[in-house]
């Protein structure tokens, strides 16, 4: 893959993470909401940083998809928060295809800040401490 295809398809996970992180906070409160509104703001503002870095590079970012099919039923706040914490595991696969993928400094700066937010955020939403966040297994 390379670095733009991986920038896209880091760009394509955090549409789709906005999507599910949103879904998931319709079923939470207190301070779990404020923490999926945070997180959402998160993963918007990475939206954005890809999307500039596509526009940079002359090409098109991918657009949001209308819906996405989530995992799980997200119908009590313990479900919402499984879904948010599948959530950031698998964009922290993403961002690990695009350290692997970047050849500009820039873009692997964006990648690894990223990949440590979501390994992070997988902590704050009830998982376990790995040593390679976003490795595939």
């Amino acid at each position: 893959m390379n670095q733009l295809d991986a920038i896209q398809a880091a760009l394509a996970g955090e549409h789709a993470a906005m999507y599910g992180v949103g879904v998931a906070g319709g079923k939470l409160s207190g301070a779990r909401f404020r923490d999926a509104t945070d997180l959402f703001d998160q993963h918007r503002d990475r939206r954005d940083q890809l999307s500039a870095l596509v526009v940079a590079a002359g090409k098109t970012p991918v657009a949001a998809e209308p819906a996405y099919d989530l995992p799980l039923a997200v119908t009590t706040p313990a479900t919402a928060a499984a879904l948010v914490l599948g959530i950031e595991r698998r964009i922290a696969a993403v961002y690990g295809d695009l350290v692997e993928a970047a050849e500009q400094e820039p873009v692997r700066a964006v990648a690894i800040e990223a990949l440590l937010a979501a390994a992070t955020a997988q902590i704050a939403w009830g998982g376990a401490p790995v040593a390679f966040p976003g490795a595939n297994s």
